[in-house]
């Protein structure tokens, strides 16, 4: 094999295996460290916390399925677990103000919701601390979505050894469409995207600490590498942040199932990891020193941790009396299986029922397939204003929140992915591999389910990692270029980050909800689709 498909399929090349080389490999040194790295960050985090929170109670409304979720929310704080709500629920909840402990806007009947709870709970949270209202039901998920801004830009900082591509990346998100509309509204599915977001961050730091450990080893020993890695190398040691990721990404099951496909592909991109840590410093067997030493001990973490977390974010319904389902095993034939959990399996395999056949069709629903190109976004408020309320100061206003994507980014990316898979292809550069797996997480699994209403702002679950490929793109582009060229380089780079600010300053009136004259509206609707 020659030295250059060697390098290309291993990402290094293999015989130099001296301590020092090793040790590089393994770890690559940062260039700066200490509170200076946290400056541009944090910085960039509170700009974005700044677009999130300002006017978040804008709209003063219902919008979108927060008429499912924020009452849902409601109900736990009040019974620990759903019940059905009362008609004109959405008006009450508007209306509540400081006395909603004591508003009856529900029945004492439990209510068949096909989500788990902890998405829920972290809405409710808002709501115990300001209020049922459109301010406290939105208050936590914004809290999450401005530190998913703190977390990419730190973490792909860990990932390219720069402080310049960690806060581009942080900029990036902290201007995302799909990233401030999810923030600002009450769903789950920013809490989704927060935690495996944080999961996954988790699993690069501990990629970090385990290779850290071993160039300390192979520093610290008298031995060569080459000894050292008799056999099938050493152990990897302990893992807890490895472990803390399996327990964020199960927390994230317990908000929605639509995690699962991501904690599956995050554990087996670890184990790839651990087979290039063990062919970096020269395992001869790294795959079966892998499957013997690694594989059995993620599997049993993972299947044991996602369990556990899973059946505890139940809590609450399996305490109450008055959960939808809950005494359903009391009414069946007797069972080593305790009831409480028999009718929790009857319950999941009802929810799952219904998700398999929901056929329902809906105006804003997309194909995933469009969803790079933000062809068909979801609109989760609209109103027209023509009697000058809402301070409309003209003969006709459109107020609306349209969960649309950057079209910047977006449409880079259309450009960037397909590069981060040909790095990957050709080099092996584990950052690419990593990105491209969140996207396909996100992405792919909705293929199979085409017959089903689906929406763009699912998006948001694998958002970071679109941002990661723009922001991994744009660290090549600077790279290795002659003086000449790398200013020229360095100059479109800055007047595409104008773009992408330009753009979010264009669209934010209608990702926040701005009461603005029609015809402004009007001129942002770039495709008719979106309308």
């Amino acid at each position: 094999m020659s030295p250059t498909l060697r390098r290309r399929l291993t990402g290094f090349s293999a015989p130099d295996r001296s301590v020092a080389t090793v040790a590089e490999r393994l770890y690559p040194a940062f260039p700066t460290t200490g509170i200076t790295t946290w400056i541009a960050p944090l910085i960039i985090t509170i700009f974005a916390g700044v677009i999130r929170f300002v006017h978040l109670g804008t709209p003063n409304a219902v919008v979108f399925d927060e008429t499912y979720y924020t009452k849902d929310a409601w109900a736990l704080l009040l019974f620990g677990v759903e019940h059905k709500a009362v008609e004109e629920h959405d008006s009450i909840m508007l209306n509540a103000g400081e006395n909603w402990r004591t508003v009856t806007a529900f029945t004492d009947q439990g209510s068949f919701v096909v989500h788990p709870p902890t998405g829920k709970w972290v809405i409710a949270s808002g709501e115990y601390l300001f209020g049922v209202s459109p301010f406290g039901w939105r208050f936590a998920v914004a809290v999450l979505g401005t530190l998913s801004v703190l977390m990419i830009a730190r973490i792909v900082r860990r990932m390219t050894r720069s402080d310049l591509i960690g806060a581009i990346a942080g900029l990036l998100l902290a201007l995302d469409g799909i990233h401030i509309v999810l923030s600002r509204t009450g769903l789950l599915d920013m809490v989704l995207s927060t935690c495996v977001l944080a999961g996954f961050g988790a699993l690069v730091l501990d990629r970090d600490r385990t290779r850290r450990r071993l160039a300390t080893l192979g520093e610290s020993s008298p031995r060569p590498w080459t000894e050292i890695a008799v056999g099938l190398g050493p152990r990897l040691g302990l893992r807890p942040w490895r472990l803390l990721s399996i327990a964020l990404l199960s927390l994230a099951v317990s908000v929605k199932w639509s995690a699962l496909w991501f904690i599956a592909t995050f554990m087996l991109l670890s184990l790839l990891w651990d087979v290039s840590t063990r062919r970096t410093i020269g395992v001869s067997r790294p795959w079966l020193a892998t499957l013997h030493r690694s594989a059995p001990i993620v599997l049993a973490t993972s299947l044991g941790l996602l369990a556990v977390i899973y059946v505890l974010s139940w809590t609450g319904w399996l305490l109450s009396s008055t959960g939808w389902g809950r005494n359903w095993a009391n009414e069946q034939e007797p069972s080593i299986i305790p009831n409480a959990l028999r009718s929790l399996i009857d319950y999941h395999r009802q929810a799952w029922n219904f998700h398999v056949d929901l056929d329902s069709e809906h105006s804003y629903q997309s194909n995933p397939l469009s969803w790079p190109l933000m062809i068909r976004p979801t609109s989760f408020h609209y109103e027209s204003i023509k009697d000058n309320s809402l301070g409309c100061a003209s003969d006709h206003c459109a107020q609306e929140v349209l969960a649309l994507g950057n079209p910047i980014i977006w449409w880079a990316a259309l450009l960037a992915i397909p590069y981060q898979l040909w790095n990957w292809i050709t080099t092996r550069d584990w950052r690419s591999g990593a990105l491209l797996a969140g996207i396909a997480a996100g992405w792919l699994p909705w293929m199979l389910y085409l017959d089903r209403p689906i929406f763009t702002f699912y998006t948001v679950i694998y958002v970071p990692f679109v941002v990661m490929a723009v922001a991994l793109t744009i660290m090549k582009l600077l790279q290795k270029k002659t003086p000449q060229q790398q200013r020229v380089v360095t100059a479109l780079v800055g007047l595409y980050l104008l773009a992408v600010v330009a753009a979010a300053w264009w669209f934010y009136p209608i990702w926040v909800g701005e009461v603005i004259p029609y015809d402004q509206w009007r001129l942002r609707m770039w495709m008719p689709t979106w309308i």
